[in-house]
């Protein structure tokens, strides 16, 4: 791409800035504008459940870049700036501010964190000032309930043991996810969570909730009441498509895109509103990890200054559950077993890998996993990543 062309991101996060310092690093000298709907200049999201939450790090600390960072980078930042519509084919980006026109666009809004239908109190977590509210009520709640037996769920819960309050986690199907990694860890997050105090309530159907000034009573289909200081719902998320209705893209649980993140002439789309084709199946999948999106928006500013895509991302993930730390890397299939790697003398410090009939290494997790051994594990899934049908056709 020659200098000149003016290059739109839509969404501050760390998908949004990672395009535009990557298109500047690789010497795209057009114009880069960037729009965020929050106030905040961009700040990553992880740590609002791993430290802002317990209290470890304060607002200014999950900063990407300072102001002065941002500025060096020569973008125009449009912070509290709502995208409303697109012209995918005029290349017109209806905003708050005013339309601008684009030669390329860049989709990174995200997704939207789902509301529990018959639990209006129970707070969610998708900014600063929603981490700042669940702090706040953790410190203070006697007695936590949290909705939602994901990778969220499992941390708001962790914390609250963290704070010292009485803790139980709820959900409906009977098992524990984790990520990409779904449930083919259940029975150990489940037993670090017990082990933790943690109350599990699996398989449990909510069918009301009474709320006042004391707090919340959860209703269960099968007569239950409990009662708690404070409830969090983290029943996963909805990407923030809602403004690209009236466009001519393909949306279809997020902004479907080819293998390199192309979603339509000059409009591309990366980190957890993209559903890039994946490498295995060919259907279009959406990754809702950091590493994810920022690999993503590396590869789609790669491929709009030079012409070719970089290497296609593989998912990478952290979490960090009651002390134990939990890394994944790479796709996880429900119908092939996690397998020991290691002689499982020490189930509490292990690698687990999804193999597949051929012996190819999709993904790998690491339980508190030696960094070396979890390392050689994810040179198994890199590798056989590599020799992966590439399945780049345009959408």
């Amino acid at each position: 791409m020659t200098a000149g062309p003016r290059i739109v991101i839509v969404g501050a996060s760390i998908g949004g800035l990672t395009a535009a310092e990557t298109l500047r690093q690789e010497g795209f000298d057009g114009e880069v504008i960037l729009i965020g709907d929050e106030r905040h200049r961009p700040y990553n999201r992880p740590p609002l459940s791993k430290q802002i939450v317990v209290g470890e790090w304060g607002p200014e600390d999950a900063a990407i870049r300072s102001e002065a960072e941002v500025d060096d980078l020569g973008i125009q930042l449009r912070t509290s700036c709502t995208a409303e519509s697109l012209d995918a084919v005029g290349r017109v980006l209806h905003t708050s501010q005013g339309d601008i026109e684009f030669d390329e666009l860049i989709i990174a809004t995200g997704t939207e964190p789902r509301r529990h239908p018959l639990v209006p109190t129970a707070l969610t977590l998708r900014t600063i000032d929603d981490a700042l509210a669940i702090r706040d009520g953790l410190r203070t709640a006697q007695r936590v309930a949290v909705i939602g037996p994901g990778i969220l769920g499992s941390e708001i819960a962790s914390a609250a043991r963290k704070y010292g309050a009485d803790t139980q986690l709820i959900g409906r199907s009977g098992a524990l996810t984790l990520g990409g990694v779904g449930s083919l860890l259940s029975s150990r997050l489940a037993e670090l969570h017990t082990e933790n105090g943690v109350d599990l309530v699996l398989d449990a159907e909510i069918v009301g909730a009474r709320a006042d000034a004391g707090g919340t009573s959860i209703e269960f289909a099968d007569g239950r009441s409990e009662r708690a200081d404070l409830v969090v719902a983290m029943i996963g998320g909805t990407p923030r498509t809602q403004w690209l209705m009236s466009s001519t893209l393909t949306v279809d649980n997020g902004v479907v895109c080819d293998g390199t993140g192309h979603a339509a002439p000059g409009i591309s789309a990366v980190g957890d509103v993209a559903a890039w084709r994946d490498p295995y199946t060919a259907r279009p999948v959406r990754v809702e990890h950091q590493s994810n999106a920022i690999e993503q928006a590396i590869a789609v500013a790669l491929r709009l200054v030079h012409g070719e895509p970089g290497a296609r991302p593989i998912p990478l993930f952290w979490s960090e559950l009651h002390g134990t730390r939990i890394n994944a890397y790479g796709w996880f299939d429900p119908e092939l077993p996690l397998v020991s790697i290691d002689d499982g003398s020490n189930p509490h410090a292990t690698v687990l890998v999804s193999r597949d009939d051929t012996d190819r290494v999709h993904g790998a997790v690491g339980w508190n996993a030696p960094p070396r051994e979890f390392r050689a594990a994810r040179a198994s899934v890199a590798a056989s990543a590599a020799i992966a049908p590439a399945l780049i056709t345009r959408p």
